[in-house]
């Protein structure tokens, strides 16, 4: 349930301030940026958080 939290939260925080950004300076790209960044950030934190090596 976690992964997909992170997989769910990531795109709507990030693409939310894309919607923000792109109402503050009037442009149209900001949305589609921050939700491949969110998913991005969200898939790293996945692996750093779950993929560690018991060695």
């Amino acid at each position: 349930m976690r992964v997909l939290s992170y997989l769910i939260a990531g795109p709507l925080c990030y693409g939310g301030l894309g919607w923000l950004g792109d109402r503050f300076f009037q442009t149209g790209f900001l949305v589609p940026v921050g939700v491949l960044v969110g998913t991005a950030l969200s898939i790293v934190l996945i692996i750093r958080r779950y993929a560690r090596s018991d060695s």
